[in-house]
């Protein structure tokens, strides 16, 4: 059996750690608890999310207990950032999106068996602190200047705009975090992102104060395309996982966009396909690029993790379908409205509308006389089949899920029409 910090890192999973070699023996003496943490700075986890989520798992399929932490507090008060304040959300809207996470996480983890997961929130501990007990009973652990050295708070202290004490005190509450857990559950392990070092270690830092223990950290790099650049980002934003923020068939789009040169890496990040597998993904992309292979596969197997095998089939037949590779009247109005939603569109209304009217209304066409002779021609289509009479209006028998005809000119020009 592989070992896991060994997987972890063979798919490029650790950036920092405190020390592996002892935290590799601590976990061949048996399972151990460790936990992440996921503030409610939105209503829905992201693509740097999902990078946790994955060493979570990795972690959990190996026999280790995971505690997801959802930030109910922390959430409150807004990680620094390297410049400039976060602003504040109302305390009903942090509450919300902790809910919002919290359901999100719950998809992803096992909460039965002898590994089973749990979910906390760290406002069930920090909700009760007093001020007092917070400058007294924690407070007392922290040196100023150590504080002040890490690279976020000093870039801060440096900037014209400074920081306020609200998110320099953030430091002292994820601690306090890491020193629950180890007191509620034995948690030994902190898992983070790399730009999350200098809070973790203020855990590890805080436990060995006040009870003499050591426990270890173990951090994510940032993940970049192959050109140094950061990964992630589309034209709508961030990589939402939430199927409202952002529809499954646009995520579905967005790995399949992949880089040649990135398939490899993001195949060992963002999915569980074993060693052989991408070796063999990696082998036939290389000798058939355009045939993205590598891509269909990361894309698909994202996908089905994220929103369900049904939701990726949808997708993947949606894609199919456009360019006439499967039946439009068999998919789901959704799946199909999101696979046209950045067409050219028109309204259409059934009696009335005809075949020129939408290449004429969508844009396709800049007149009516260049509509009717690429009808004529056999150029234009409905529902994937050819327009024989340009005056028939658009009726009932045309109309697909959700409401929507398309219509193409030529081979690649596509539009879609809104029923009325």
């Amino acid at each position: 059996m592989v070992d896991v910090l060994d997987e972890l890192e063979w798919r490029g999973l650790i950036a920092q750690h405190t020390d592996l070699d002892e935290l590799r023996a601590l976990m061949q003496e048996g399972p151990i608890t460790f936990y992440t943490g996921y503030d409610p700075t939105a209503a829905s986890l992201h693509h740097g999310h999902l990078v946790q989520i994955m060493v979570m798992r990795h972690l959990q399929m190996a026999g280790h207990k995971p505690l997801a932490l959802v930030g109910g507090a922390t959430g409150l008060i807004g990680d620094p950032r390297m410049s400039g304040e976060r602003t504040l959300n109302e305390a009903k809207t942090v509450a919300e999106w902790s809910e919002k996470l919290r359901a999100q996480i719950e998809r992803f983890l096992d909460f039965e068996g002898p590994a089973a997961a749990r979910m906390v929130n760290n406002y069930d501990w920090t909700g009760e602190m007093t001020a007092i007990s917070l400058l007294r009973d924690l407070g007392k652990h922290f040196r100023l200047g150590t504080m002040i050295a890490k690279d976020t708070v000093a870039r801060r202290l440096a900037s014209d705009e400074g920081i306020s004490f609200t998110e320099f005190s953030y430091q002292l509450l994820q601690a306090n975090d890491y020193l629950e857990l180890y007191r509620r559950y034995g948690c030994v392990l902190e898992t983070g992102g790399n730009d999350q070092w200098g809070n973790l270690i203020g855990g590890t830092d805080l436990i060995r104060k006040a009870e003499g223990k050591s426990v270890h950290v173990l951090t994510t790099p940032l993940i970049t395309k192959a050109d140094g650049t950061k990964f992630g980002k589309s034209e709508g934003g961030a990589i939402w996982l939430d199927a409202d923020m952002m529809s499954p068939y646009a995520f579905y789009q967005f790995w399949l966009g992949t880089e040649d040169a990135d398939v490899e890496r993001l195949l060992k990040v963002f999915t569980f396909l074993g060693r052989e597998q991408i070796a063999q993904l990696v082998a036939e992309s290389a000798a058939a690029p355009h045939q993205r292979i590598g891509q269909r596969r990361l894309a698909a197997e994202v996908t089905t993790f994220v929103h369900g095998a049904e939701a990726t089939a949808q997708v993947i037949a949606a894609s199919e379908a456009l360019f006439g590779k499967g039946d439009l009247r068999t998919l789901d109005g959704r799946t199909l409205r999101d696979a046209t939603a950045s067409l050219p569109s028109a309204d259409v209304v059934l009696g009335e509308t005809t075949i020129v009217d939408l290449l004429v209304d969508s844009g396709l066409e800049k007149g009516r006389g260049a509509a009717r002779r690429t009808v004529a021609s056999g150029g234009a289509y409905v529902n994937g089949e050819k327009a024989e009479d340009e005056d028939a209006p658009l009726t009932s028998a045309d109309v697909l899920p959700g409401d929507l005809v398309l219509f193409r000119k030529g081979r690649r020009n596509m539009g879609v029409g809104h029923v009325k």
